[in-house]
């Protein structure tokens, strides 16, 4: 081999052995002899999450239902519901409660629903699957205008042609000798093993045996949650007034640890927010006048001010360029505020 090609040879076999090394390290990022499943199994063992944002406690919003009233038609009120629901579906919204601050206006002569209980009939449509709502909504004319909202698109919304571990239905009406037909979304009716009473809401276990005849079963609606960490929708609840947000928590424990947003709240980076270890988080948003207006009209909470209802009272968009911040606006800018910090918590 003449000098030429000994120094042609060498360098062909520095380029494999530099493309060995490159596709080596390419492999192995966290070190030589490392596997990728050695990598997730560490990181497991370490407490880093690997798959996703996972979260043992439960996020309650409160919303003031007075926002409705000072929208200027039907359609720009459900357009502002239509925002509310996807606030709370983007950021896994656990509860929505909506509190009243004029409950004298419902259900009055003409059928005129307060702005708070427009908010619950929108909000509790726009979170049901959409091929249940016409078995569970009846006609009205506060639903004129749904139409025109985006989906929330949330993982139990399951399309016709998907299948689903678990699936939203509403029982129906027939032959129970065997168990109870339910309506899930699907080309058939699945049978179910509980006997149940016909119009009510349920979620089914589906499994992973696509046999549209195998008879299912009724479980809790947090199973899918509990079972699979996914996000399965907002309950909505009515508060007559601020105090019964409180006072009426669905959770027996109430809720443990309870934070009002204002502009004349206190002000703290979100890094400098440090949540304790919780169960329950409500995060509650005022009308137009604010929760402080909210505190004042409720006759439960007299002579009481913010410091004694609320665990902290924060500020989360300071230095804002315009005088309002707008409800809706609110949401979206706390509600990516409080990320952070829920996420250390949990």
């Amino acid at each position: 081999m003449n000098p030429a090609e000994f120094e042609r040879a060498r360098f062909n076999m520095d380029k494999k052995e530099k493309r060995k090394k490159r596709k080596g390290a390419q492999q192995h990022d966290c070190g030589p002899g490392e596997t990728d499943e050695k990598i997730v199994n560490e990181k497991q063992m370490s407490g880093e999450d690997t798959a996703g944002p996972k979260r043992k406690m439960t996020v309650s919003i409160a919303v003031a239902g007075s926002i409705i009233d000072n929208a200027q038609s039907l359609e720009l009120a459900t357009l502002l519901a239509g925002q509310i629901a996807r606030a709370a579906t983007v950021f896994r919204i656990d509860e929505v409660v909506v509190f009243d601050s004029n409950p004298s206006v419902d259900n009055g002569g003409d059928g005129e629903e307060s702005g708070a209980r427009f908010l619950v009939r929108i909000l509790e449509y726009l979170e049901t699957p959409q091929y249940l709502r016409r078995r569970l909504f009846p006609m009205h004319k506060n639903l004129k205008f749904v139409g025109l909202l985006p989906p929330l698109d949330a993982p139990h919304h399951v399309r016709k042609h998907e299948w689903s571990e678990f699936r939203e239905g509403v029982t129906l009406d027939g032959d129970r000798s065997k168990g109870t037909l339910v309506d899930v979304g699907l080309s058939k009716n699945v049978l179910v093993e509980q006997i149940l009473e016909p119009g009510k809401r349920v979620t089914v276990a589906m499994g992973t045996d696509r046999d549209i005849l195998k008879v299912r079963k009724v479980v809790p609606p947090s199973s899918p949650k509990d079972e699979m960490e996914l996000y399965w929708g907002y309950k909505v609840r009515y508060a007559s007034n601020l105090s019964g947000v409180f006072s009426d928590s669905q959770y027996k424990e109430g809720y443990d640890y309870i934070i009002g947003t204002s502009e004349h709240g206190k002000i703290m980076s979100s890094s400098e927010l440090n949540l304790p270890s919780l169960r329950h988080l409500l995060i509650a948003f005022g009308g137009l006048a604010g929760l402080e207006e909210s505190i004042e009209e409720d006759r439960n909470l007299k002579g009481k001010g913010v410091n004694d209802i609320f665990t902290a009272y924060l500020n989360t968009c300071p230095s804002q360029g315009s005088r309002t911040i707008r409800t809706e606006e609110a949401l979206l800018i706390s509600l990516q505020y409080f990320q952070d910090p829920i996420r250390r918590a949990g």
